[in-house]
């Protein structure tokens, strides 16, 4: 009895929290993007080429869609929910290999720059991206595993995308994450797991093992990422990367 309360309870918050969070990530990455894409025009956007376009492109769909799947299952539509869910699952493949073209294009333009850009250098900055699309592919592969177990699987998605939104954050036009992009966007981000985690104590007394342990596994990569990105094996492989680049590029 005490079990179908909790579900029942869950459930029923399930329609307003879900939902919620996917616009709150909405706004998140719009605040973020808004001078350089959305409010430049998107597509007419002064992007650095049609990669950069492609790659935008990508991820704001997956937002949207985000909020497009949390609303289905709201409004119980969780045939067409399930539909989707294949839809969203390749896009995330398109976005792990457009994420990482990406990255080794920003580490080409960057180590070509006339002036230095802030921050890390282009060799150590070039893991923040890659370990992103190492922290989302794995989720979502996880949650692909776990779409028959929708406490898992929402959880899962819920937190591969709090891992994207940092990219957005690092550009919010506030000083203090201006000054400090990288350790404060992150900050930031852990936000939404808080906010996860409260849900998890409030609906069911205790915090849900996905939550736990996909949060565990997202901070512990952000952690541990820019100490390896300085090392001297790490810039090999950058610069191995960057050449590549460069042969392909002509």
């Amino acid at each position: 009895m005490a079990t179908a309360v909790c579900e029942s309870r869950e459930s029923r918050l399930d329609k307003y929290f879900f939902p919620g969070m996917a616009l709150l990530m909405l706004a998140t990455v719009f605040v973020g993007f808004a001078r350089s894409y959305f409010l430049a025009g998107v597509f007419a956007a002064p992007l650095p080429n049609w990669l950069i376009h492609a790659h935008g492109a990508a991820f704001s769909s997956w937002i949207l869609l985000l909020i497009a799947q949390t609303s289905l299952v709201a409004a119980n539509r969780v045939d067409v929910h399930r539909k989707l869910g294949l839809v969203g699952f390749s896009l995330a493949c398109v976005m792990v290999i457009l994420g990482i073209l990406a990255a080794t294009d920003l580490l080409r333009r960057e180590s070509a720059a006339s002036v230095p850009p802030p921050g890390p250098d282009p060799l150590t900055f070039y893991i923040i991206p890659l370990t992103d699309m190492l922290i989302f592919g794995t989720l979502i592969y996880f949650a692909f595993r776990a779409r028959r177990n929708p406490l898992a699987h929402k959880r899962l998605i819920l937190v591969a995308t709090t891992g994207l939104t940092i990219a957005a954050v690092a550009r919010w036009p506030v000083g203090f994450i201006q000054h400090h992009p990288i350790w404060a966007a992150e900050l930031c981000t852990y936000g939404f797991l808080l906010m996860l985690l409260v849900y998890d104590l409030w609906t069911n007394g205790k915090f849900h093992r996905v939550t736990i342990w996909a949060s565990a596994f997202l901070i512990l990569v952000q952690r541990v990422r820019v100490p390896l990105g300085e090392t001297a094996a790490w810039h090999a492989f950058a610069t191995w990367a960057l050449n590549l680049a460069r042969t392909i590029r002509g």
